[in-house]
């Protein structure tokens, strides 16, 4: 049985429509992994080190108090990027398959998940060189075996907050909250949960709590999915309750509006759309990074165009470079209906300009870092506005991903959005307004640097009805690959 399902899967991919795309992000992304557990393996051999010689510690004492926010953060990053392969169960429910088989061929697939091969990586070369340094090897061995089973845990509990907003949400007010107390040395909770940790250490075998645990964890995910095992069920399609608004204030842009209203409540009803929301507001705290100097690396006067373009653009990368595929869900139907691609594209761009304006004011507080820092923002802004607003809805028509507006998987992004085509927009999106900037900087200084930059993007505006005709014919173009790409089933 497992061999059959193990085939399916393998069919799965083989069988895609963008398999050429998929073999090599799939190696692409087994080196990235692999790249990942080389740094883990360095961290897990030098953290010991690290810790007694700089920080003049007990290595182990220390791990274990920061070991909380490490399991906690872990459980946060799972909810955001590991897929459960539960979801893509529903196809087997008209099979003559035995429910105990596929409900247990999706959870065990989770266990092989490079989520929880990762922290091996750390926790065993850790333990091996705290073998090296004295350590006992039966208080090791428990502890290590402990902190792999509580790993574990947290792969069992991220399939049942999986779907559960609130629950992630709690989970990192929790984490900021006990980061804060502690670092304004308020509440200390590592106080409490360093001994918990460092008694598996102590006595070894306190680790049987931690393995029965994820043990007894297991089998309620088994129960929980296969008591739902049904389309009417756990797994059927959530239906919210709807909610009337016309939002009549949206009327002044004619036409435009009805398309305006849909996008608005597709972004406040919907899970995928509410995240991509909190990403670009995450977005305006990126110019941080180079307007305080805090990365030397990234503290020159081309860095602050850059980090201006982002900061203002948050909303318009994170939610212009998926149009169409914010309405993949029902596309067909719109196609079938006599509206104007024109009409379609602009509400799109109305929406992100809105955005735009709003984070440029909301990252005025960037004036107490200088003027440079918030003259680069709003210049950013005027060139995402005249410039990256079409560059974002042109590359659109070559992204062809269907969106689950009901998950958060894949938030930041999909592999099918990167191509050729794409990459290349990004030159004029990211690399020519620094490059346009330069020019100015080095003949005059950065005040034309930045006049440059805000010109670029003016008159990019005033040729919007010309580009949009470009796109549009584009759009039209790329029609028929879009519905036969959105008809397909991942």
């Amino acid at each position: 049985m497992i061999k059959h399902f193990i085939s399916l899967e393998w069919k799965a991919f083989t069988r895609s429509a963008s398999f050429k795309v998929n073999l090599i992000l799939k190696i692409l992304m087994a080196f990235g992994a692999l790249a990942i557990l080389l740094y883990m393996l360095l961290i897990g051999v030098g953290a010991y080190y690290i810790i007694d010689e700089y920080l003049k510690k007990e290595p182990l004492v220390f791990v274990n108090q920061i070991l909380i926010f490490y399991f906690l953060a872990d459980l946060s990053l799972r909810y955001f990027l590991q897929k459960m392969p539960i979801l893509n169960i529903k196809s087997f429910l008209y099979l003559p398959l035995k429910k105990d088989k596929i409900v247990g061929f999706g959870i065990n697939k989770t266990i092989i998940s490079f989520f929880n091969i990762v922290h091996a990586f750390f926790f065993i070369p850790f333990s091996i060189v705290m073998l090296l340094n004295g350590h006992d090897a039966l208080n090791v061995s428990g502890w290590v075996v402990a902190m792999l089973a509580l790993v574990y845990c947290n792969n069992f509990i991220n399939i049942f907050v999986n779907n559960k907003d609130v629950v992630f949400y709690a989970l990192v007010a929790v984490i900021v909250g006990f980061a804060a107390l502690t670092y304004y040395n308020i509440f200390d909770i590592t106080v409490f949960t360093g001994p918990i940790f460092q008694a598996f250490y102590d006595r070894p075998y306190l680790a049987i709590l931690a393995v029965g645990l994820m043990v007894l964890l297991y089998k309620m995910a088994f129960n929980y999915f296969r008591k739902n095992f049904y389309l009417d069920a756990g797994l059927a399609q959530k239906v919210a309750v709807g909610e009337t608004d016309n939002m009549a204030y949206l009327d002044r842009f004619g036409s435009v509006s009805t398309f305006l209203k849909n996008d608005i409540k597709l972004i406040k009803r919907n899970k995928r759309s509410k995240t991509t929301v909190l990403m670009s507001v995450l977005f305006i705290f990126y110019g941080l990074l180079f307007f305080t100097g805090a990365v030397k690396a990234y503290d020159g006067p081309f860095w602050r165009v850059f980090a201006g373009i982002f900061v203002s653009g948050g909303f318009l990368f994170s939610f212009g470079q998926f149009v169409p595929s914010w309405d993949s869900a029902y596309y067909p139907l719109m196609m079938s209906q006599n509206i104007r691609y024109k009409q379609y594209l602009e509400s799109k761009w109305y929406l992100m300009v809105i955005a735009t304006i709003i984070t440029t004011i909301i990252a005025s507080f960037y004036l107490y870092l200088g003027w440079q820092a918030y003259a680069a923002v709003v210049v950013g802004a005027i060139y995402n506005i005249g410039v990256n607003s079409h560059i974002v809805l042109w590359g659109g028509a070559y992204i062809k991903t269907p969106i689950d507006l009901s998950s958060n998987k894949k938030a930041f992004g999909d592999k099918k959005a990167f191509n050729v085509k794409t990459l290349l927009l990004t030159i004029p999106k990211i690399i020519l307004p620094v490059a346009i900037y330069a020019i100015g900087h080095f003949a005059s200084g950065e005040v034309l640097g930045f006049i440059l930059v805000a010109v670029s993007g003016l008159i990019g505006l005033l040729f919007k009805n010309k580009v949009f005709g470009i796109v549009e014919r584009i759009y039209k173009a790329e029609k028929y690959k879009t519905l036969a790409a959105y008809q397909q089933k991942n």
